[in-house]
């Protein structure tokens, strides 16, 4: 079986904490672990704060696109998509600490973060038209079965 949704909102700060909602709400139907679903979470959170600060810089308007899916190979993918002003260098962009941020509140570790908590990160971008953000991550489904077990032992 295959699953997906797709999720246009404003690149509004306010609206990160509304992809991580979202994102955990599709992602619940796969039974993850907490730490999974933590993963997930935090990735998405930095791949649309990405999107907002970096790919619009600070500009009114904006569309942050959120795509996800899995199948029967239990593998969730979530991709997050700008069309803002696109990464000129990638390889650089995703190298620690780097920002085209003002540095004031910005680390350059979304990309280290997105890496970490995901099984695999890719980015397609073109200067100018925007910037595509794939992650993956393997679900175990070990809080489904956890539950059944129990569900087990009570019944």
């Amino acid at each position: 079986m295959q699953n997906q949704m797709e999720l246009t909102f404003s690149a509004l700060a306010q609206n990160e904490a509304f992809a991580r909602v979202a994102v955990a709400a599709f992602a619940v139907q796969m039974n993850p672990t907490l730490p999974e679903m933590a993963d997930i979470k935090t990735a998405v959170s930095e791949a649309v704060t990405n999107a907002i600060v970096h790919g619009y810089r600070g500009r009114e308007t904006g569309l942050v696109h959120m795509r996800a899916r899995y199948d029967e190979r239990r593998t969730l993918e979530v991709s997050i998509m700008d069309e803002g002003c696109g990464i000129e260098d990638i390889e650089t962009a995703m190298q620690p600490f780097y920002s085209t941020g003002d540095g004031a509140e910005r680390s350059g570790m979304g990309f280290c973060v997105m890496q970490t908590f995901m099984d695999a990160v890719e980015v397609q971008s073109e200067v100018g038209r925007g910037t595509t953000v794939t992650m993956r991550k393997m679900i175990s489904g070990e809080a489904g079965l956890r539950r059944e077990r129990m569900l087990d032992e009570i019944g």
